[in-house]
């Protein structure tokens, strides 16, 4: 059971707790290895996805493990609401509430939705990403993924490369690691690392090679052209040129690496295909996975102590 009704970020939580939720994801990955994946654990509860920004992995990833869970499931997506209206969060909410609702899965492009909806609403909240601030699920699946390739990750060299600014999934990442005493590096061009980003105990550097030479893993984030409201970098071309990763740069590493991306990828520009379709990547596993610790979070954050 988890010390906070909410999972809104990974800064609010303890190691303890990290390592309890991928635990009890790795019990749940094989329950969903067996021929029957579904089990009881959660009938009766009923969750709300609330998505107000597009997603793929994310979205289907929390409806399979609420579905794998027994829960009762409803999906609601801004862009056919009454948010179009001009409804606020706080009454779209209430209102999705009135029905019953147990808990909430939410994604919203304002940083800090979720932290302002704990303090007005009863329901268990799940934050799914909120705009440029956190991604904590996405976050506790990249631990149990590296995990699975390099156990205890005291002591580990973790590099995250690419637009560190509009990346919810570094800062989640960035807490994760260092709560478990993993050493972390940011690479990026100087204009998508934030200023200050050093304050949290991380390296920063501006050397793909060098950087992919010092690290054990490597997370690869997405170019988020989306957020972007001025030009960071002259053209994708060029951005590729001096920080896409390439099939030859794994190979001329001193030993292999671990490589990662939490998706969609833009093949060509943060890698090539052959580096995210290559032994090294465990880009798909890192998908099954996020099934399974969504599951744990959904669980844990209900009270209950045995899957």
């Amino acid at each position: 059971m988890l010390k906070s009704p909410h999972l809104l970020g990974i800064k609010d939580l303890d190691e303890e707790s990290i390592q309890l939720i991928v635990k009890t994801a790795r019990e749940f990955k094989e329950v969903l290895n067996r021929p029957i994946k579904k089990v009881p654990s959660l009938r009766d509860v009923t969750i709300a996805n609330i998505f107000f920004e597009n997603s793929t992995r994310t979205r289907l990833s929390f409806e399979l493990a609420e579905k794998r869970l027994s829960a009762d499931t409803i999906n609601f997506s801004a862009s056919g609401s009454s948010v179009k209206k001009g409804e606020t969060l706080l009454d779209t909410v209430n209102n999705i509430l009135a029905m019953k609702v147990d808990m909430i899965v939410m994604r919203h492009a304002s940083p800090g939705a979720p932290h302002y909806l704990a303090k007005h609403i009863k329901a268990n909240i799940i934050n799914a990403g909120d705009g440029t601030h956190e991604h904590p699920t996405q976050a506790l699946l990249d631990t149990f993924s590296l995990q699975e390739k390099l156990g205890d990750l005291a002591g580990k060299k973790i590099a995250i490369i690419g637009d560190i600014l509009h990346s919810r999934v570094a800062l989640s990442n960035i807490y994760a690691l260092k709560k478990q005493g993993a050493e972390v590096r940011l690479c990026g061009p100087s204009t998508l690392i934030p200023k200050h980003i050093q304050s949290l105990g991380v390296e920063v550097s501006h050397d793909v090679k060098s950087t992919l030479a010092w690290c054990d893993a490597a997370n690869v984030l997405r170019i988020q052209l989306e957020r972007q409201q001025i030009k960071y970098f002259p053209s994708l071309r060029e951005y590729s040129q001096f920080f896409g990763i390439t099939r030859q740069m794994l190979e001329e590493l001193p030993k292999e690496i671990v490589l990662m991306h939490p998706g969609p990828i833009n093949r060509g520009v943060e890698m090539d295909s052959d580096v995210a379709d290559g032994q090294q990547s465990i880009i798909l596993d890192q998908v099954e996975n996020g099934v399974a610790v969504r599951m744990a979070c959904l669980y844990l954050l209900t009270g209950r102590t045995n899957p």
